[in-house]
């Protein structure tokens, strides 16, 4: 695998958690997995022992020198090993991809380095591939590298490529003189493979290829085809036909499943959630200075204030219900200022309501998590969603907009569901505050007026199984099929 980000070494956000979990679990179908990362700083902060291998090698970057060290390190029972792209000019930063400001300016630069020192480590140091699975926009060259076979690596003639697309919204586009970065040919610097309006662009660079492309779910799958959602990209996509598929991403219950959640006050089950759920409501109230009330419904909200998150609905709805309905609020995150300033204008004039913490905390994270009793996801758009998965395990019933991965992770209350025994959540479907408030109060109202069906709701969710070992056995589906594609050369 490559990725810009894996756990426990580099995170800024969920790609982290799928190439740090997905080797292991495939490790477990007894596959042997490694991992190539570029060595931040961070790396060396992860607490996991980092060692020299010896391998290095210099890269011109179009006629700048530009040396690097292999390092390695290998986690878990069964391992999986860690390779790090060591170049202290490129990666020796205090962020991974910019400062608060802007991306860094050289990021094309450092990334070209990262794709190109991968393919050729992965021939120094003999590493036996059949797959190579590129993570995201950072890691889009190298599929271009194998299909062109630049460098005339041996590797390349019996190993297939997969590109992931975790957010379509972030494709890696520079300057059309950038190109020169990435060593490819400039015939290559075409509508059908790396060009996107007059950009040199790396996520369809990968896209265009790779032997299969995957993302996050099924459904984003369909949505990145339509002009809506495919970030001009729509029409490449759609050109993919059956190499382009959906796969959810899982959720690592060894952290989040309150039976062993160790940050809890109480852990808790299927069985006896009610219970559970009550004292770590208590415990949620207090911490956040709530009046503890066991009667008073807890929306939950965790994540990024951006607007993809749909915070201009959350303030809407919160302004507009905070005055009539005796609802509480627990919200973590942090983002854009506005959102920030707005949120915590409404927690001064509702201390009481309205609990905020303007960071990121996993302690917080759990504890919103198995606190509330209903947790919001009203994105824009959401590739797949992993707090949605959470809610479930932990018994808190989901509400989200009927979008990407929230469509196939979470099933809407209605006569039928409920009948069928199908029902995890409540599920809206128009970017609008009126259907997000109908929405709300549906939930509100089963909450307070309908305890047997709130309990039918949150067992039916907590039993849900979004494992990553069952996420793992699609993806090895999908290896063998790239696997079985002719191995062509352009």
């Amino acid at each position: 695998m490559v990725s810009s980000e894996a756990i426990p070494f580099a995170k800024t956000g969920g790609l982290a958690d799928v190439v740090g979990t997905l080797p292991s679990r495939l490790a477990e179908l007894g596959h042997r997995c490694s991992v190539f990362l570029p060595a931040y700083s961070r790396v060396f902060q992860a607490g996991v022992a980092v060692q020299d291998t010896k391998v290095g090698f210099v890269v011109d970057m179009d006629g700048k020198p530009k040396a690097m060290r292999l390092l390695k390190a290998t986690v878990g029972e069964p391992s999986v090993d860690f390779y790090f792209i060591d170049q202290p000019h490129y990666f020796e930063r205090p962020h991974l991809y910019g400062d608060q400001h802007s991306d860094y300016q050289d990021n094309c630069e450092r990334f070209a380095f990262f794709c190109r020192s991968v393919v050729r480590a992965i021939e120094r140091i003999g590493l036996p591939v059949d797959v190579v699975h590129c993570h995201d926009w950072q890691s889009g060259l190298v599929p271009a590298y194998m299909r062109t076979r630049m460098g005339g690596f041996e590797w390349y003639n019996h190993a297939a490529s997969v590109m992931t697309i975790h957010n379509l919204a972030y494709q890696g586009r520079y300057w059309v003189n950038d190109m020169h970065w990435t060593g490819m040919d400039w015939r290559y610097f075409t509508m059908e493979r790396m060009e996107f309006y007059n950009d040199v662009c790396f996520l369809k660079t990968g896209i265009t290829f790779a032997d299969m492309v995957s993302t996050v779910s099924p459904n984003y799958a369909q949505e990145i085809q339509k002009p809506e959602s495919g970030c001009g990209m729509d029409g490449v996509l759609r050109g993919l036909g059956d190499r382009l598929t959906g796969i959810v991403n899982g959720v690592d219950y060894q952290v989040w499943d309150p039976m062993r959640d160790t940050l809890l006050p109480q852990p808790y089950g299927v069985d006896n959630w009610e219970v559970g759920k009550a004292a770590c409501k208590s415990h949620l109230q207090k911490v956040l200075g709530l009046s503890v009330d066991p009667q008073v419904p807890v929306i939950g909200l965790v994540g990024r204030l951006a607007s993809q998150k749909g915070w201009d609905l959350v303030l809407a709805l919160m302004e507009k219900s905070l005055p009539c309905n005796n609802v509480q609020w627990a919200i973590l995150g942090s983002g854009e200022h506005r959102f920030q300033s707005a949120l915590q204008e409404i927690a001064n004039r509702y201390p009481e309501r309205v609990g905020i913490r303007i960071e990121f905390s996993d302690r917080m994270a759990h504890a919103i998590e198995s606190g509330a009793d209903m947790f919001l996801m009203p994105s824009q758009y959401e590739p797949c969603g992993l707090n949605q998965l959470y809610s479930l395990r932990y018994g808190t019933v989901p509400i989200v907009h009927a979008v990407g991965g929230l469509v196939d992770t979470v099933t809407d209350v209605s006569d039928y569901t409920l009948q069928d025994g199908s029902a995890t959540g409540f599920v809206f479907y128009d970017y609008a505050l009126d259907s997000l408030s109908e929405c709300v109060d549906r939930a509100l109202d089963t909450f307070t007026r309908e305890p047997m069906v709130w309990k039918q709701v949150v067992e039916t969710g907590m039993r849900q199984d979004w494992s990553w070992t069952k996420s793992a056995l699609h993806y090895e589906s999908l290896y063998k099929r790239a696997c079985a594609m002719p191995r062509t050369i352009e």
